[in-house]
């Protein structure tokens, strides 16, 4: 009979055939035995090759049989046992065998503990091949002191990856998650929001390092596509005056996305130290922006463009109001005396368009909040004649209970008192100051 014939007619177990026992034995007190074939377990293993040569001692039990004992851990019988199971499979079955990252994971420790190099291999092909969860890529990670330089081939998509590939990530999908994209009109918007997703944990800063340093490559690139997207509002602000009055829809959608876009962009530019060029774009076209939603054709249309108008107008002017921007005066007061009355009067606008149903655009509590905040915040940083004839225009407005400036209506009453005493104080110790030098 063919040795290969022969081999094929081995089973594990098979007490008539067998001329070696395995003993499975722990520290804990398990002992399991099989009966097994020596040159199966010589052909496949290093461990059970050097047990059973003849320069080692031999064990012999009552029925003459040789055995051979392995310790293990008795966590891991269940491995050892399915990696004797597996020396008895041909090759190209003991992949078959294996269902998920676990238990390849557990053949692979008993492999490599018994020196069976041609399953370790299968494990280390099957491992590398399929897909993991997070919790078995912590398993995998786990196991490393054991496997040791074997495992390397499995960790090539775990590598850090070259600098530059992910900045070309970075940037495909910087441009994927905005409008400047024409591509993204033709993929769910399910996939451009994981996008900015993505976008925004790549510049996150927590246990780990962010996995995109802003460089000066990465800004010019993110200032174009900035300049892109004011470009493409400003040209779909133009075609919504140009569109007559019953067929805006579509063009009203392409403005909402953009806005949204917009809105988006703010909060990974600030991570960049690059919210300053948003603030000064979206200043330059203040004017224009106003001129076309508040243009008479669309008094009682638009009402989503012009809630998200809030919104994005409400991140400048905390960016400006909190000094997260520097901006000089001229243009604070005009993003202030542009943009407060026209929130005063959307908040009213909105609230009364709340219970129609096609306007459901009320602002958000938390929104009227933040953009209250800022604002005072942006009133007291200014010139105090700036503030006095912004106080004046707040205190003859109907919508004086929004946004409530009475915190820096008081603080500018208490400054302009004291101005003129705390002038001369300031002349006085000035002239003192150079009299004693």
């Amino acid at each position: 009979m063919a040795k290969a014939e022969e081999r094929a007619k081995c089973k594990l177990g098979d007490r008539a055939t067998s001329d070696v026992i395995v003993r499975l034995r722990t520290r804990e007190g398990t002992d399991t035995w099989f009966y097994c074939h020596s040159h199966i377990l010589i052909q496949k293993s290093q461990f059970f090759a050097d047990k059973l040569s003849n320069k080692c001692p031999t064990h012999r039990l009552l029925d003459s049989r040789n055995w051979v004992e392995v310790y293990y851990s008795l966590p891991d019988h269940s491995d050892y046992v399915n990696l004797l199971k597996l020396l008895y499979l041909p090759d190209e079955l003991v992949p078959v065998t294996w269902n998920c990252v676990k238990s390849a994971l557990g053949s692979f420790r008993a492999a490599i503990a018994l020196g069976c190099k041609g399953i370790s291999q299968h494990c280390v092909n099957y491992l590398e091949a399929i897909p993991w969860e997070s919790y078995e890529e912590e398993e995998i990670l786990q196991a490393l002191p054991i496997l040791g330089v074997a495992a390397m081939p499995i960790l090539a998509r775990l590598e850090p990856v070259d600098p530059t590939a992910v900045k070309n990530v970075f940037l495909s999908a910087i441009h994927f998650a905005t409008s400047t994209n024409k591509m993204c009109d033709s993929f769910p918007d399910d996939l451009k929001a994981s996008a900015q997703e993505q976008v925004e944990y790549m510049l996150v800063e927590d246990e780990d390092a962010p996995l995109v340093i802003a460089d000066n490559n990465v800004k010019c690139e993110v200032r174009e596509c900035v300049i892109k997207l004011f470009s493409v509002f400003k040209a779909q602000l133009a075609l919504l005056l140009s569109e007559p009055e019953g067929s805006i829809e579509g063009v009203e959608k392409q403005v909402l996305e953009t806005l949204s876009d917009l809105e988006w962009i703010c909060y990974i530019l600030p991570k960049m130290e690059l919210m300053k060029e948003f603030v000064h774009n979206w200043d330059a076209i203040t004017d224009n922006v106003l001129g076309v939603v508040q243009d008479k054709k669309f008094a009682s249309t638009m009402w989503g463009v012009k809630s998200k108008l809030v919104e994005v107008t409400g991140k400048v002017l905390e960016a400006v109001g909190y000094g997260n921007v520097v901006s000089p005066p001229p243009i604070r007061v005009h993003l202030l005396k542009a943009w407060l009355p026209y929130i005063r009067k959307m908040k009213s606008l909105l609230d009364l368009q709340c219970g129609h149903e096609k306007g459901p655009f009320k602002m958000d509590p938390d929104l009227c909040q933040s953009i209250e905040a800022a604002i005072v915040s942006l009133v007291l940083a200014l010139p105090s004649s700036d503030q006095g004839e912004i106080l004046a225009d707040w205190l003859e407005d109907e919508q004086v209970r929004f946004p409530d400036l009475s915190e820096a209506f008081e603080v500018w009453c208490y400054r302009t008192k004291a101005a003129k005493r705390r002038l001369v104080v300031g002349v006085d110790g000035v002239a003192n100051s150079t009299i004693s030098h």
